[in-house]
């Protein structure tokens, strides 16, 4: 099991640069990879291309790029270029984000996500391999022949000849419908909310082939009080259990339902919705915050560590901003 580091995205008030420099620390301790993230801030690709820019060897990776925020070709153009001026280093992680991001930032409908990343994955793949791209189907239609098309346009490929056909895509994928599309048409999967135990009964991992990459992303909170560290992270999945969409909609809340934590997916969501996110934060159980993220003193993570190994992790995304954290993974797995 390699190590990669998970920078998230800059939080309000904070500047990537401090991403970049942890990055960094992880190049010098040895991790295989860094990787950036975007919600509605800091972007991730004027990041990875940052961070590829002050690096030698470490391989920088999207988790993710937002599907509705560009066009397939301009995301296999980006990947293309990230590849070229990384000298081969880039990896592409892919994912649709919620509806609410969807409609609320990017203005494009919830649609049909399944159907939609197949063709975008297939659409990014021929631009990689320079072929004359040529797509019609239910949510690209490539050249443009719809409502307002003035006939003009033509089947083109890519001008730039990349360094790899075969970027590797990632997808972020939570349902078991999608997490079993990652298995069909991409090189790996990066899993959030990652329970070892669990995870071949939650998702639908026995499709998963030979070389493909699991890659969860993983929170670590490196500390010798175990209750505080929890008490820390609670808020964080709180957050994404309660506040992440609505009632209705909310694909956090109902992969914690499908660990079996139903009640308290109810509870912690109405709380969070009802403007009590301190009690949606002390609801969260403290078993589930020991069985997906990583807390303790060194010792304490160490141990956990096999269960990720077992469940079949082949890349663990740290996800923390402490690099203290940082030197004691790389001293327990590298």
């Amino acid at each position: 099991m390699r190590l990669g580091f998970y920078m998230g995205y800059a939080q309000p008030g904070t500047s990537p640069l401090e991403l970049v420099e942890l990055a960094q620390e992880a190049e010098r301790l040895g991790y295989h990879s860094a990787w950036a993230a975007e919600a509605w801030g800091t972007d991730a690709v004027t990041v990875l291309a940052w961070i590829a820019a002050t690096t030698a060897r470490i391989k920088v990776g999207s988790a993710i790029l937002q599907i509705p925020g560009r066009t397939p070709a301009n995301t296999g153009m980006t990947a293309a270029t990230l590849d070229l001026l990384s000298g081969g280093r880039f990896l592409l992680g892919l994912g649709t984000s919620g509806p609410q991001v969807v409609e609320g930032w990017h203005g494009e409908p919830w649609g049909k996500p399944l159907a939609k990343t197949r063709e975008y994955v297939e659409i990014v793949r021929a631009v990689l391999r320079r072929d004359v791209v040529e797509h019609h189907g239910e949510h690209y239609d490539i050249p443009y022949t719809g409502p307002g098309a003035t006939g003009l346009g033509k089947p083109l490929k890519l001008m730039a000849r990349p360094l790899r056909a075969e970027v590797p895509i990632y997808l972020a994928s939570m349902g078991p419908k999608s997490v079993r599309l990652a298995f069909d048409i991409a090189d790996g999967w990066i899993p959030l909310f990652f329970q070892p135990e669990r995870a071949r009964d939650v998702f639908p991992m026995d499709y998963a082939r030979d070389g493909f990459e699991v890659a969860p992303s993983v929170p670590v909170v490196l500390i010798d009080d175990v209750e505080a560290g929890r008490d820390a992270l609670k808020q964080y999945y709180a957050l994404y259990v309660g506040g992440m969409g609505a009632r209705g909609t909310n694909f956090y809340n109902e992969l914690f339902a499908r660990y079996g934590y139903e009640r308290e997916a109810r509870t912690i969501q109405d709380l969070y919705l009802d403007g009590k996110q301190r009690d949606a934060a002390a609801a969260v159980p403290d078993e589930f915050v020991d069985a997906v993220a990583l807390v303790g003193p060194k010792e304490r993570i160490g141990e956990r560590l096999e269960a990720f190994r077992e469940a079949g992790a082949t890349e663990l995304l740290v996800s923390t901003r402490d690099p203290a954290a940082l030197r004691a993974l790389a001293e327990l797995v590298l």
